[in-house]
């Protein structure tokens, strides 16, 4: 008797970095574990929604692109993230929407040319055991996805389900557009009393650029150099977004894979929602920074999220 194979993809090539990513690994920060997951969570949530999953189902993150995967099955997949050449068979795709995968269909990604971390989430989900709580990967504790790792050449990726479900796209007004010019709301923290005025104000007033050194752990700005009247200080827990000014002044923005505690001086978080068209910034983007109050910060979430929630999809033949 045959056996009948499970659902699953077959990498042809990985790209640069290919991970398993949700929403985030929380409430281990007692035991050293990071947060992870997707870095840019609204183009992971909007994967989701295009396919009519849960919102944390696990995605694959793709870094700047090169995935090539073969379907073992009948599936239905949504693409967001950056804009990348996306075909399937040699046929162009577009970005943002669903598209039917049949049995031996070669799906292949390309390098971004906007943006620079694609989302691909498949009907379903990928099935990965959760540790802590989630599935996302983080490497450097060799935490969630297969083995705590990236994805590799040949490595079977298990999927949920293989029905195929209507062709959803998301409005094009609803779409991100991933500039080299960033304006980046700052929520200031307690820590900035212990920063001149002049240095805070320099601080807001300069351009600063992405810099080679940025990767899901943080993102390393070079501009001018900011200065601090702490000279030393006990190591505290640390929240996604802070800004941090290590002894060479130049700002460090902290991501989801940073590590948990940390003893640099801090001005303040990045908005989360601005934290996400960071994550999309490759190297030269420019940066400039806003302070905020926690009221409107509060206020911006509240009405991204409602947003979020409600992206009107277009309707698309099953």
């Amino acid at each position: 008797m045959k056996v009948k194979s499970k659902p699953s993809f077959t990498v042809i090539s990985p790209g640069m970095l290919t991970t398993i990513q949700d929403c985030g690994r929380f409430r281990q920060a007692h035991l050293g574990i990071t947060t992870g997951g997707a870095a840019d969570n609204n183009a992971f949530m909007c994967a989701n929604q295009l396919l009519k999953n849960s919102e944390d189902a696990p995605a694959l993150e793709i870094n700047f692109g090169g995935l090539q995967l073969i379907a073992n099955s009948a599936t239905t997949i949504a693409i967001t993230g950056a804009q990348a050449p996306i075909s399937i068979n040699g046929e162009v795709k577009a970005n943002w929407q669903c598209h039917h995968l049949n049995k031996n269909d070669k799906l292949d990604i390309g390098f971004a040319t906007s943006g620079c971390r694609i989302y691909l989430a498949v009907s379903g989900g990928f099935i990965v055991p959760s540790q802590f709580g989630s599935t996302s990967t983080v490497i450097r504790e060799k935490l969630g996805g297969f083995d705590g790792g990236a994805i590799k050449t040949g490595q079977i990726l298990p999927i949920g389900q293989t029905e195929k479900i209507p062709l959803n796209k998301i409005n094009s007004h609803y779409i991100p557009k991933y500039s080299n010019q960033l304006n980046l709301r700052v929520i200031t923290g307690y820590q900035i009393s212990s920063f001149s005025r002049q240095q805070v104000n320099k601080f807001f007033a300069s351009e600063y650029q992405v810099s080679s050194q940025s990767d899901r752990m943080g993102y390393r700005l070079t501009g001018p150099k900011i200065t601090s009247e702490i000279s030393s200080m006990y190591s505290e827990g640390i929240c996604q977004g802070a800004i941090q000014i290590p002894p060479d002044g130049q700002p460090i923005v902290l991501a989801n894979d940073r590590q948990t505690i940390g003893g640099y001086p801090k001005l303040g978080s990045v908005l989360s929602i601005d934290l996400n068209n960071l994550m999309q910034s490759p190297q030269g983007t420019k940066i400039h920074f806003e302070p905020i109050s926690i009221h409107c910060a509060h206020t911006l979430l509240h009405l991204a999220k409602a947003k979020l929630t409600n992206v009107p999809l277009i309707q698309g033949m099953s």
